[in-house]
């Protein structure tokens, strides 16, 4: 294998984290099918298949409506980023959820002996410019297919492989799958069943998902105006003591890029917003053991030359930084990945 890549360490807290999001998912999925089997006793083999079909694909929508919750809901409140650690293993889970929603759905058809109405459905073509009677099971196959294509290429391998930006943009399909498998229960089962519970959780949902993003946009709104340069090009980023020890300000330039400005102690180094691993927010972590820690997954670099420790050989952009009448200022010109820029500040301006 010629590509070199560095996995994402199992941990006590990933362990914990993975348990604790499977037992939920299982008492979901039983509770569910347990009151249903109540309200609804099942006739036959095909009635009983489909109170897991119901279990399974509710407990994949709810599972989908988090996922896509976790990354604003992170922005506006630093205690959700341990959800953000992990959300590729609720995203691998999410896919297996639905992969046996469908597998469920082939066995009712098995069980009535009619599995050739499934490939009529899927291949009548007439009945995909109607509104009422639309095979919804094809969106339904189609969101499947998107959380198929992540799963397989949710391992650092594949990360390295096609580069952080290709990855990240592949995955943001996971919007893509989320409206197929809204539009999925929206032509389907909310056509057949006549109950306010449908509506409600697919409004739920999507409100839920939309109000957050909304929200999180607005938070950063400002900063995403940008920050005018002085007549030399450098920007201000503030007296020293306005740069958290162990921390960071986050600039953003005028048509450029987010700029992460830390200090560690009288040390004050700025680097690339965008870590290497997964373009997680950078600015957003902290200095631990003497290196900048991207909040999202731990990938480690230097503040002097934005190296990470060997043996990992990834580099960021780095940016001069200055101290003139007791502000601190970064020129908005990246250096090469891997430039020493830090300085030191002097003591009386602490």
């Amino acid at each position: 294998m010629s590509i070199g890549f560095r996995a994402v360490q199992w941990n006590r807290d990933k362990l914990v984290y993975d348990g604790i999001l499977v037992a939920a998912v299982a008492l979901f999925i039983a509770g569910f099918a347990a009151l249903y089997w109540q309200w609804h006793p099942p006739k036959n083999l095909p009635d009983a298949i489909d109170i897991w079909i119901r279990a399974f694909g509710t407990c994949a929508f709810l599972m989908l409506t988090v996922i896509l919750s976790i990354g604003p809901l992170a922005r506006i409140d630093r205690r959700f980023l341990p959800l953000l650690y992990n959300r590729r293993h609720f995203g691998v889970l999410t896919f297996l959820v639905v992969v046996t929603h469908f597998c469920f759905l082939l066995s009712w058809y098995l069980a009535q002996h009619n599995l050739i109405n499934l490939v009529t459905e899927l291949t009548t073509w007439k009945d995909y410019t109607k509104f009422i009677d639309f095979p919804f099971k094809a969106l339904g196959l189609a969101a499947l297919l998107v959380l198929l294509v992540m799963a397989a290429t949710s391992h650092d391998f594949w990360l390295l492989f096609l580069t952080p930006r290709i990855w990240k943009a592949i995955h943001m399909a996971l919007y893509v799958a989320y409206g197929l498998v809204v539009m999925h229960v929206a032509l389907g089962i909310m056509q057949g069943e006549y109950t306010v519970l449908i509506p409600m959780m697919l409004i739920g949902g999507l409100g839920t998902v939309a109000t957050l993003h909304l929200i999180a946009g607005w938070r950063e709104r400002k900063g995403d105006i940008g920050i005018a340069a002085g007549p030399d090009g450098w920007i201000a980023v503030g007296p020293p003591r306005s740069i958290p020890d162990k921390g960071a300000r986050i600039v953003t330039p005028r048509g450029a890029e987010r700029i992460a400005v830390f200090r560690d102690g009288a040390q004050i180094g700025a680097l690339t917003n965008l870590c290497a691993h997964q373009n997680g927010p950078l600015g957003e972590g902290r200095i631990i053991d003497g290196c900048v820690t991207c909040p999202w997954h731990g990938y480690q670099y230097r503040l002097e030359d934005g190296c990470a420790p060997p043996p990992f050989t990834e580099k960021l952009a780095t940016y001069r930084v200055r101290i003139k009448d007791g502000i601190v200022e970064v020129d908005p010109r990246p250096l090469s990945p891997g430039t020493p820029a830090a300085i030191q500040c002097p003591s009386g301006a602490l």
